[in-house]
């Protein structure tokens, strides 16, 4: 069964429970997927790879996770409450995060592949890594972080 399946059969589930918050976080993953195959060029009726999915869950990870931080900033926890249970929520669909001493022996790996040896060339590196993991649940911020270790 495909987690766009998964996520179809959720909101199903979660309506019956009557479950505000899990409902509509599942109704917006499910509008944000019909938005990526439009914008990727296929029906609104076909099915995205799992791959995919991820990538559009993750995007609303990272939404969640700004939104958070605005209203923490501007004093609003009411608000940074519901964000955090949205959160919560979307991190279910996602795997297990890619233990970073994982991301490092890859990211070495490349280090000495591509022969980088000083900081300028940082940037490529990291592209090169984070090509290399994708598709895995290593996050974009700690490959970024274990990369800028090994030049400390």
């Amino acid at each position: 069964m495909s987690l766009q399946t998964d996520i179809k059969a959720g909101i199903k589930t979660a309506m019956l429970a009557k479950d505000p918050v899990k409902t509509n976080v599942l109704k917006g993953i499910s509008a944000a997927m019909t938005n990526e195959l439009v914008t990727i060029g296929r029906t609104p009726q076909a099915e995205l790879s799992d791959e995919e999915v991820l990538t559009v869950i993750k995007r609303q990870v990272k939404q969640r996770k700004d939104s958070i931080a605005q209203f923490v900033e501007g004093g609003r926890e009411d608000l940074a409450a519901d964000e955090k249970a949205e959160l919560a929520i979307l991190e279910t669909y996602l795997p297990a995060a890619m233990p970073k001493e994982e991301i490092k022996k890859v990211a070495e790996a490349k280090k000495a592949e591509l022969g980088i040896t000083d900081k300028a060339k940082m940037g490529m590196l990291i592209g090169a890594v984070a090509k290399e993991l994708k598709g895995t649940a290593a996050e974009g911020s700690d490959i970024k972080e274990v990369v800028e270790s090994l030049f400390a």
